[in-house]
């Protein structure tokens, strides 16, 4: 890396110090531009959550019952869609690859925008570990090629998707697409045996509990509502990962909103038909502890063995899909964070084909080595936290950027304005606190991972930014805007 000699020193900010580069360290960071539609965008954000649909969800049935986890749906439904609407709004305005990371760091500058940027990369380096685990259970139970569940098999499925994504991102969102729309047909497949399968009465077969509020609907009382928010969040948990793809998107002021709120509009109706005709199907309290929902359900209810047959391998897609769009998230986080300094700036460094190559392999080589823990429930349960804390961040830089900065260009503007992005605000915070009710230790060991990138930044990275990185110039733009005011 070379500094422009004829440049201008970056001003200093908020206890930072940024180095203007000159234009070859930016050309070493490119990535293909005009490469995704809304279509692929919007197949990006159904695979990143699709997985969630087959299972994972299920376990809030023992939190809090039928009821319980209806409820919480409900509100985390209107958490998602509120911030969806906030995030359309924040990547047609800010398109790069930084995401949540660009938006806070407009709204609440580098230290905001470092700590929603390092909180998006915990949930998307975890959550592949986690979804890792649960491709090596299927392939075990499928009994394919007679492979056993093990390291080799988290190793093969990183080394394979990994690889897809060297190759570049349209060959990448191509074949995600095409994984993620297998997915839903199975889902689709499945609904088709379970709804003639369907009994009111296995909604409510839970026994109540002697807690507050306990009922044949809520059968943990008013508290498992919120124990069951971690357990809603996983039907829509990385719909979010849509506005990383701004940079490689065609016109991303049009593709971007018209892509997420695509996705969330399938995630919505997806989540209501599987919570509902999976535990009416196969019971709540059997579903409660279902490692594999569907076809359990499709088990108790009688279906043919074909049928529970193509909902597994289906459910095997699913999960695939999720852990390769999940891949391209990681990806995109890691490489804008190094590409303005907050983290190492080799990280940023792309090949040929324009992927960034150690953004792919680092976070992937950690998330390996999470995965070989076996703990695909806590480590879900760490990526959870991660998404809540980022969720918080990116609802305040929508309310800061609207009241600071009401001219700014915006291409989309969220129905109902800070009032809808409000909302989606206080839910993530509930929902942060949930994380604790569920799994104390996984939220501890996820805050503990925080504070360690957070004091990086405090000691070393915050010395070392680059000011000539997209998000680091809207914000230095926005600054001279606003000393000529």
């Amino acid at each position: 890396m070379t500094v422009d000699p004829t440049a201008r020193p970056a001003p200093h900010h908020a206890g930072v110090e940024a180095e203007v580069v000159d234009a070859g360290y930016l050309r070493k960071r490119e990535l293909r531009t005009g490469t995704a539609g809304w279509v692929l965008l919007a197949g990006l954000g159904v695979a990143a959550v699709i997985s969630g649909d087959y299972a994972g969800w299920n376990f809030g049935l023992a939190e809090g019952g039928f009821g319980g986890l209806l409820v919480a749906l409900v509100l985390m439904a209107v958490m998602y869609t509120a911030m969806v609407f906030g995030l359309a709004e924040l990547g047609s305005a800010l398109p790069t690859a930084g995401g949540g990371y660009t938006f806070a760091r407009r709204a609440l500058g580098p230290w905001g925008g470092y700590a929603t940027g390092v909180a998006v990369l915990i949930e998307y380096a975890i959550a592949p570990a986690a979804i890792a685990t649960f491709i090596g259970a299927y392939v075990e139970s499928l009994g394919l090629f007679g492979i056993t569940d093990g390291w080799w098999v988290y190793l093969a499925a990183y080394a394979l998707f990994i690889g897809v994504h060297l190759m570049g991102v349209g060959e990448a969102l191509k074949v995600m697409l095409v994984i993620a729309a297998i997915a839903v047909a199975g889902l689709v497949v499945y609904l088709v045996g379970a709804v003639p399968a369907f009994d009111s009465a296995n909604l409510l077969d839970i026994a109540p509990t002697d807690a507050a509020g306990a009922s044949d609907f809520l059968p943990q009382g008013w508290m498992g509502i919120w124990a069951a928010f971690p357990f809603a969040i996983w039907f829509f948990l990385a719909v979010e990962c849509v506005p990383l793809a701004s940079e490689e998107a065609r016109d991303p002021a049009r593709a971007l909103p018209r892509g997420i709120v695509a996705a969330m509009g399938v995630l919505l109706v997806l989540a209501v038909l599987m919570l509902v005709f999976t535990a009416g199907a196969g019971g709540s309290e059997a579903m409660s502890a279902s490692g594999n929902p569907p076809v359990e359900a499709l088990e108790v209810a009688g279906s043919s063995s074909a049928l529970t047959d193509v909902v597994n391998y289906a459910g095997l897609f699913g999960l695939v899909a999720s852990f390769f769009s999940i891949i391209y998230a990681y990806s995109r986080q890691t490489f804008a964070l190094s590409r303005a300094g907050y983290l190492p700036r080799a990280l940023s460094v792309t090949n040929g084909r324009k992927a960034p190559v150690l953004a792919l392999l680092v976070p992937g080589a950690i998330g390996f080595v999470l995965s070989l823990t076996g703990e695909g429930a806590m480590l879900l349960n760490m990526a959870v936290f991660g998404a809540t804390v980022s969720y918080v961040l990116m609802m305040v830089s929508h309310v800061v950027l609207r009241r600071r900065e009401p001219d700014l260009h915006r291409p989309y503007r969220t129905p109902g304005g800070v009032a809808t992005t409000g909302t989606a605000l206080v839910l993530a915070a509930a929902a942060v606190v949930a994380t604790f009710l569920v799994d104390v230790e996984a939220a501890l060991w996820t805050l503990a991972a925080y504070a360690l990138f957070l004091g990086y930044f405090a000691l070393y990275s915050r010395h070392h930014l680059v000011a000539s990185a997209p998000e680091e110039e809207f914000e230095l733009l926005a600054a001279a805007e606003r000393e000529m005011e």
